[in-house]
């Protein structure tokens, strides 16, 4: 059993496992912290980046200096974003046999993998992780796809040139696996090799191994995976979450007693409690209206979403902020909002009451009823028309390296009235503002993050006690940003196994036993003896016959006429067992037997766990324990009938 991990970001997977002759990879997430080093691409011509200064290289490279743009002392580059993929050179992804996704966050490289590396195989995931899955590669291939590039950049990437570029862009990680996004033909191909499943369904790969989905509780159809054959099991917890929110909660039961964990996505800031990153953005966001300003919240189109706008609806009307308009600007807004209501199996128990009502699940439906909150595909069209300040906006992409978002930045970024919040984890809001500098609107970081902190995790491992856990190498020491806060990390006895990109770990998990199945012929043809009270043995001849990764003892054929005939290659030839012997030797019927054969002059001496015989006459020993039998004799014909004589006292089989 191997394990191989082809991503190095801890909440943002992509493992292969090796389990019992199948290849399986446990998600494909997408790596977007590499377009912090590309400028946004905006929708209205931005005076201000048109004017930055082309990068002066020390040899006078035009070509490289035309590529990288030079804002506020950093470099980036002038193209559209390049993305991190999974590892691809560590194994032939062509021989994977199938894809687990456990949400729709790890899912967005899939078209990298399924369009561009020759593999054939299903994909695996619940129906609201296609769903808002389809939504966010839609959204992210349109914002890219609106703004084109005339030219991608690529002299930068030279060995030479990346030595003599300054920081952050000379220490970026693995350059050369970044790839401009994917086609929406290639998204659509992708997706249609999806293959449904629902919660606690039992799937079988191949006759080897099963796989399960199990509920996370992180986000709507988000779930962890049980891949187990008939005596091992290995469990995949993706990002999971105990918070109550709007999802289904995590179901922890059949995770126990696991052989191997692959534990991954856990909070990526341990310290932000969520609720009080909600209660922060409610307060800064009512201090920026009050004010007169305008809030930009760069957001994805689906998940935290759904719970800030309930808590915003709920805050605005205590705080008499009712009259504020809040926009959602998103190409698949409309769609984001509508399957969010439809989906109410993969809600909450609350939640699903509402819908019985029937009530929306969600506070968005009457926002939208009563105007209170409006969506549109852009900020072209009917946006306009119903645009008016001060205001809430909720746009893409977080990165603000794409997507409306971007020109509002460009639009209230020079007004210290204004204020973009920060609520999506996955990238550096400083990071992010990069480009923009010098910016007078206020910032503010609110990363809203359910997943699993460390308390939490310790908790969840001694109630299902694996045997063996393995985790990214990041979980195993305090973050970068606490040094020394040692309770911010993954403490468990037995240490767990460690991994980082492009690595190969061989599962300390060993297969002792394998199912064989009787046709109903060999069944029939058992005679069972019992052995002990309640349970009886039999003797088994037949033929192993597997096929499908099933293995069925099936009857032996005929044995052919003539002895004579050649047997042809793997033909087996039936033959009638011998009977086999079992059943303990009693001293004193061993003693009456061997006077019946003119064996008198016995000398029993107990030792141990048995007894010794000496006969006298004959000059021999017999020597009896629990588990053998030994005749000590130098006469032949004597030592075959002593033998006699004890296998006439066991049971035959």
């Amino acid at each position: 059993m191997k394990l191989y991990s082809l991503s190095g970001h801890p909440s943002l997977p992509c493992y292969i496992l090796k389990f019992k002759f199948t290849t399986i990879m446990l998600d494909c997430a997408l790596d977007m912290s590499s377009a912090m080093h590309f400028l946004p691409l905006t929708l209205v011509h931005s005076p201000r980046l048109a004017k930055l200064h082309n990068w002066n290289s020390k040899d006078g490279n035009k070509a490289v200096e035309k590529e990288l743009k030079e804002c506020a002392g950093r470099l980036f580059v002038d193209s559209a974003p390049e993305f991190l993929v999974p590892e691809k050179d560590l194994l032939d992804l062509s021989t994977v046999d199938a894809i687990l996704i456990s949400n729709y966050h790890c899912m967005l490289a899939l078209p990298y993998i399924t369009e561009r590396s020759g593999f054939s195989g299903p994909v695996f995931a619940t129906e609201p992780t296609l769903q808002i899955g389809r939504q966010l590669m839609e959204e992210l291939v349109t914002l890219i796809e609106r703004v084109p590039k005339p030219h991608a950049s690529s002299k930068w990437k030279n060995k030479d040139v990346l030595r003599s570029l300054p920081s952050p862009l000379k220490d970026a990680q693995d350059i050369w696996s970044w790839r401009r996004c994917y086609s929406l033909q290639e998204v659509n191909s992708a997706l249609s090799k999806v293959r449904l499943v629902g919660f606690s369904q039992k799937n079988e790969l191949f006759g080897a191994v099963y796989v399960t989905p199990l509920s996370s509780g992180y986000c709507l159809g988000s779930c962890n995976w049980l891949i187990q054959s008939e005596y091992e099991r290995v469990a995949y917890m993706a990002s999971s979450s105990l918070f109550t929110t709007h999802p289904q909660p995590m179901d922890q039961a059949p995770l126990r007693g696991c052989d191997v964990l692959l534990l991954t996505g856990l909070t990526q800031f341990p310290t932000a409690n969520p609720d009080s990153m909600l209660g922060e953005f409610c307060s800064n966001l009512a201090v920026t209206v009050r004010g007169g300003g305008n809030v930009l919240v760069p957001c994805y189109p689906s998940g935290v979403i759904y719970d800030l706008l309930e808590c915003l609806a709920q805050y605005m009307d205590s705080a008499g902020l009712t009259g504020v308009p809040l926009y959602f600007l998103s190409p698949v807004a409309s769609s984001s909002l509508e399957f969010s209501q439809i989906f109410s199996e993969w809600l909450c128990r609350s939640k699903q009451s509402k819908a019985y009502l029937p009530e929306p699940p969600f506070i968005h439906a009457e926002l939208l009823h009563s105007n209170r909150l409006k969506h549109f595909t852009s900020i072209n069209g009917d946006f306009s028309t119903e645009f008016r300040q001060p205001c809430v906006v909720f746009a893409g992409h977080p990165s603000l390296r794409c997507g409306d978002a971007v020109h509002f930045m460009e639009l209230w970024g020079r007004s210290s009235l204004n204020t973009v919040i920060f609520t999506e984890p996955g990238f550096n809001h400083l990071d992010a503002l990069a480009p923009f500098q010098p910016l007078a609107m206020k910032a503010v970081h609110c990363p809203i993050d359910t997943g699993l902190n460390f308390p939490q995790v310790s908790k969840l491992l001694k109630d299902i006690q694996p045997v063996h856990v393995i985790c990214p190498e990041q979980y195993t020491a305090p973050p970068a940003a606490h040094p020394h806060r040692s309770d911010l990390q993954l403490e468990r006895q037995p240490p767990p196994s460690t991994m980082h990109r492009a690595e190969a770990l061989t599962l300390p998990v060993r297969r002792r036993y394998e199912r064989v199945e009787l046709s109903p012929e060999v069944a029939e043809s058992l005679i069972p003896m019992e052995v002990k009270p309640g349970i009886s043995v039999a003797t088994v001849m037949a033929s192993l016959s597997t096929r499908d990764n099933k293995h069925v003892l099936q009857p032996l054929p005929k044995t052919p006429a003539s002895s004579a005939k050649k047997r042809k290659r793997g033909e087996v030839l039936s033959r009638m067992p011998q009977p086999l012997l079992w059943g303990s030797v009693s001293v004193d019927r061993l003693l009456q037997s061997l006077e019946k054969q003119g064996v008198k002059d016995v000398k029993v001496e107990s030792v141990g766990d048995g007894h010794i015989l000496h006969l006298q006459a004959e000059d021999s020993i017999i020597q009896l324990s629990d588990d053998s039998t030994h005749i000590i004799c130098t006469d032949e014909g004597l030592r075959a009938r002593l033998r006699d004589v004890l296998v006439h006292l066991l049971n035959r089989l």
